[in-house]
């Protein structure tokens, strides 16, 4: 028996003459849906830790006076000391930076997350946020707008593949009213959530986005969240330069995956209670905060300055390596918060550190300083992320100023290709792996590299001998329907090639004097073994472009075992990746 929710949607959508599919026609209203309470969840979000902030830093400072300016050494902590009793208590998925945790429930539970979730990460993450935790917005907001359109599936009884759907959606929906940044969410939740670009994905996702930012600007400003100098490219010999500063950026964002996962192990390893370690970090984090407060929560103040130039080289140089300590030691302890404006910050400063440095060297070359900064934020993101067309479209939605899209474009590909040349993992499939969950867009490959060309191959194939007259090789394929044959030798029954419909039609256009089937067939052939994994059998297939592999002995490449079809693959993968998600 159908919910009221699903009787009342099915209502609300009576199938006419403008929807070819009702399914999408009913996945895009419940993305509407799923837009409009990711915008206000990202709203009361963002307000909620503005009000903590009020009152840790404000009032805290009156009930704390006695410590002088060393109040804010215990703001950070005391917010850890209802943090971690919250997440180890009601929900710990909420522990962390969330987008992993976002990934994993769309690879490994068909997209769904417990409701409970969303209300203790937005809490978590206020409260880590407003009390100083070094995190950003981001984080948080995915993971809620995540599980609210998770939440929303489940409840109408909808399958795993638009559990996930919506699951995108709530994410782009929150990215979006966050940042204002409608274009960005649409992408990052494709690219990085989903890892798939396809038509069905994108419309719904799309609408879910637009939606969301519609909702946010009717409660907060629509201005750039980050307000920029007008900047043009001077010189083309200023491109160069911004190839070097990609590299760097490149190597930074590993050199911040690799800290941030050691602080994770490192406050694993401490024998105290889960919940009391966020109270540890947060000790830290109030005495980091005693040499800068912008190390305290998202840090648009110094995110700026160094966007306007006005960030000293010594003082950028600090603050990236605090920045770095800060995030890690936030995280690591058990906070609540992103890593996306941290990323954001370090390629700030490491672009105003570089740009004050190529303007003292090359003077008559060099560009703003500011314009290093901004483009070095994208850089680096994209490097720790691994999301180029994010990086590029969220820093444009930023700034709003698209004159720096070329050196942007250079400087994020490159940095792109350096981080993965050095290491692997992203900062959010790092955790994945660490789950036992392979990131989006590997599960096929990675399934197949589980599955033995032995275990998918048929062993009802056809064949026929060379010495078969054409004649009878026409009727055999007319009456089999098959495309193409193995031939054998008559007296040892090894193979001695393939023969396929083309060749045959070839032949009788070409020659007519050919007789039998030996004096058309392929040769020269494309095999496979049994222990070979079927990722290997595929990329052969692509080398050969053939649709069947003969699979034969290793101990004698002639003797027929088997053959494996580009359909055999299909059926190998499906059947991992429905074991791979529950329902």
């Amino acid at each position: 028996m159908k919910s009221n929710s699903e009787n009342w949607l099915n209502r609300l959508l009576p199938l006419n003459s403008a929807w070819h599919d009702k399914d999408v026609a009913r996945g895009m209203v419940i993305a509407i849906g799923v837009g409009v309470i990711a915008g206000l969840g990202a709203v009361v979000f963002r307000h909620l830790i503005g009000l903590i902030e009020t009152s840790a830093f404000g009032h805290g400072k009156n009930i704390l006076s006695f410590l002088g300016d060393y109040y804010i050494v215990l703001i950070p902590a005391l917010g850890g000391l209802i943090v971690g009793p919250l997440i180890y208590f009601f929900a710990p998925e909420a522990k962390g930076h969330g987008v992993p945790e976002v990934m994993i429930a769309v690879a490994k539970n068909g997209g769904r997350i417990r409701p409970r979730v969303a209300f203790v990460k937005i809490l978590a993450s206020a409260i880590t946020i407003g009390t100083g935790g070094s995190v950003g917005r981001e984080g948080p907001i995915v993971q809620i707008g995540a599980t609210l359109g998770s939440t929303i599936g489940q409840r109408l009884g909808l399958p795993a593949q638009w559990i996930r759907t919506l699951v995108a959606c709530g994410a782009a929906g929150g990215i979006s009213a966050t940042f204002n940044a409608p274009i960005a969410g649409v992408f990052f939740a494709l690219e990085v959530i989903l890892g798939n670009f396809t038509t069905r994905y994108f419309s719904v996702v799309v609408i879910s986005s637009v939606v969301a930012a519609v909702v946010s600007h009717a409660f907060l400003p629509d201005v750039a969240n980050l307000i920029v100098p007008e900047y043009a490219l001077e010189s083309a010999l200023e491109i160069p330069l911004y190839g070097i500063l990609g590299g760097l950026a490149g190597v930074l964002g590993v050199i911040f995956i690799i800290v941030l996962y050691a602080f994770e192990d490192g406050f694993d390893k401490i024998k105290i209670p889960e919940w009391v370690k966020p109270v540890v970090g947060g000790l830290i984090i109030g005495l980091l905060g005693l040499y800068s407060t912008d190390l305290f929560g998202v840090g648009y103040r110094a995110l700026e300055s160094a966007a306007n130039g006005e960030m000293l080289l010594k003082t950028a140089l600090v603050l990236l390596g605090l920045k770095i300590l800060a995030t890690s030691v936030t995280i690591g302890s058990g906070g609540s918060g992103g890593v996306f404006a941290p990323s954001l910050f370090l390629g700030a400063m490491l672009g105003a550190a570089f740009g004050s440095t190529v303007n003292a060297l090359f003077p008559s070359v060099a560009g703003p300083v500011g314009a290093y900064a901004v483009v070095g934020m994208a850089a680096v993101f994209s490097a720790t992320a691994r999301a180029p067309i994010t990086a590029v479209v969220i820093l444009f939605e930023l700034t709003r100023d698209y004159k720096i899209i070329l050196p942007l474009m250079l400087c994020v590909v490159i940095s792109t290709i350096v981080s993965q040349l050095i290491y692997k993992e992203s900062i959010y499939t790092k955790k994945m792996r660490r789950k036992g969950v392979e990131p989006p867009g590997e599960e096929m490959f990675d399934a197949l590299d589980t599955v033995k060309v032995s275990e998918a191959m048929t062993k009802d194939f056809g064949s026929v001998s060379r010495h078969l007259p054409i004649q009878d090789l026409n009727q055999i394929f007319t009456k089999s329907g098959q495309r193409g044959l193995l031939v054998t030798d008559d007296d040892s029954g090894e193979l001695v090639g393939i023969v396929t419909v083309s060749d045959l039609e070839n032949s009788m256009r070409e020659n007519h004097e050919i007789d039998s089937v030996e004096k058309i067939t392929t040769n020269d052939i494309v095999t496979a073994f049994p222990d070979q994994t079927v990722r290997e059998a595929l990329v052969q297939f692509g080398a050969g472009d053939v649709g069947r592999i003969p699979v034969v002995s290793r101990s004698n490449p002639r003797e027929i075992v088997g053959v494996l079809r580009r359909s055999d693959i299909i059926s190998s993968y499906s059947r991992v990746a429905a074991e791979k998600v529950p329902g």
